[in-house]
């Protein structure tokens, strides 16, 4: 039996590549559709790219000719874009962001929900996953941003009424789109994909600053109206830039159900600690 070709849209990007080098180490066919050919070629893995724009719809549906199965990594606000490009017969798998729930939109959020809106509108089979914070990619600027900040800041300014975080690992992200890819879906669907339980961001701090091999932070509760100034001074230092509507949405508790992941795509995902100990390269020792 011939193995299905996946068409892998944003290749180059985080989740794309590392998606990439899954289906690369176990054989599985793909075809990486970047905008950018020396960017794919500096992740090393010896696959020719089909070159195409996104916004470009004439290219992207010759790079999508004969796709069967379509994962799209880039944002999801492009759905529109590359359910127009496929083939009638293609099945989806979509990346979105429960940015989507902030009560303080933004341009990101605001264009995951009309990706969403047209493609469950589309009738199209497959589904749209949105992922919570992700961390353990290379390159990523979640926890690894973090960690840079604590080995700065001898306290840590936190919102008075911090809310809740259920990061994902990377690795959990690719198990979810390859199980997506599985799945025979029958009519568009969107489901959540998370870690396995929120936290405190406190205690998400304190689990960083542990997995990073940094001293324990200490915290100090300050109103997010002065969190959000000390943020601007900030961008005069050498500390990682944090933008204002990052210090507002600390304040949600962005804790997530996860049976549809765990039931409808039987991916059970690694733990906090566990996830950190792979990203900083550290043992983790189970309590």
């Amino acid at each position: 039996m011939t193995a299905i070709t996946i068409h892998v849209v944003g290749a180059s990007g985080r989740t794309g590549a590392a998606l990439c080098r899954g289906l690369h180490a176990d054989a599985v066919p793909f075809v990486p559709v970047v905008r950018d050919a020396v960017k794919w070629s500096a992740l090393g893995l010896n696959r020719a790219p089909v070159v195409a724009d996104i916004t470009d719809g004439a290219a992207l549906h010759l790079a999508l000719t004969a796709a069967t199965r379509i994962v799209c990594c880039a944002h999801a606000r492009h759905a529109g874009a590359v359910l127009a490009a496929a083939p009638a017969n293609a099945r989806f798998v979509f990346l979105g962001s429960t940015r989507k729930f902030t009560r303080w939109p933004d341009a990101h959020g605001n264009g995951v929900i009309a990706g969403e809106t047209a493609f469950l509108a589309s009738g199209r089979c497959g589904v749209m996953l949105h992922p919570t914070m992700i961390y353990g990619a290379c390159g990523e600027n979640n926890v690894q941003r973090l960690a840079a900040l604590l080995r700065w800041l001898p306290l840590v300014p936190l919102p008075r009424r911090a809310g809740m975080v259920q990061p994902i690992h990377q690795n959990d992200v690719t198990r979810a789109i390859r199980a997506a890819l599985d799945r025979r879906w029958e009519a568009p669907a969107a489901l959540v994909i998370a870690g396995p339980q929120a936290v405190g961001y406190a205690d998400f701090v304190r689990a960083v600053a542990h997995a990073a091999g940094s001293r324990p932070p200490h915290f100090v509760p300050v109103p997010v109206t002065l969190l959000t100034v000390l943020a601007r001074l900030a961008t005069a230092t050498r500390l990682p830039r944090i933008h204002p509507d990052e210090i507002r949405r600390l304040c949600e508790n962005k804790a997530f159900d996860i049976t549809a992941m765990r039931s409808v795509l039987g991916v059970e995902p690694v733990s906090l600690a566990e996830g950190l100990a792979r990203t900083f390269g550290r043992p983790h020792k189970p309590g």
